[in-house]
């Protein structure tokens, strides 16, 4: 799923765009987020990103590569997890992928500690 949302996340953003990488724990439920400052994607094309096969630009995806099945593998194993993935995207300053995971939390940790954050400067 990192790797998918990652990838993506550079793909389609310009040369020096930055990609936000955020993992933290919210009560049992872990939030990966994935944050880009790329192009955005238009409101009317969010509803179907998921699909598979779905390309929100033909022309783009095909110079780019790829198949149109990545973002529906990502959800399809956010389910099988018994998390979810949801999208919140801006036109013209860009793409945060939020995916929701059920959390096995150890003793030790509490609720609100943060995991990890990476930052990917292109």
């Amino acid at each position: 799923m990192l790797i998918n949302l990652v990838e993506n996340a550079i793909k389609y953003s310009e040369a020096h765009a930055k990609v936000k990488v955020r993992l933290e724990e919210e009560q049992d439920i872990i939030v990966l987020s994935v944050q880009d400052t790329g192009p955005g994607i238009p409101e009317e094309h969010l509803p179907r990103l998921f699909e598979r096969f779905y390309r929100v630009d033909q022309a783009r995806d095909r110079a780019k590569g790829g198949t149109g099945l990545g973002l529906a593998i990502v959800k399809h194993i956010a389910i099988s997890f018994g998390g979810s993935i949801q999208v919140q995207s801006t036109v013209g300053e860009g793409t945060t992928f939020l995916v929701q995971l059920p959390s096995y939390r150890k003793p030790n940790r509490s609720p609100g500690t943060k995991i990890q954050a990476i930052k990917f400067n292109g």
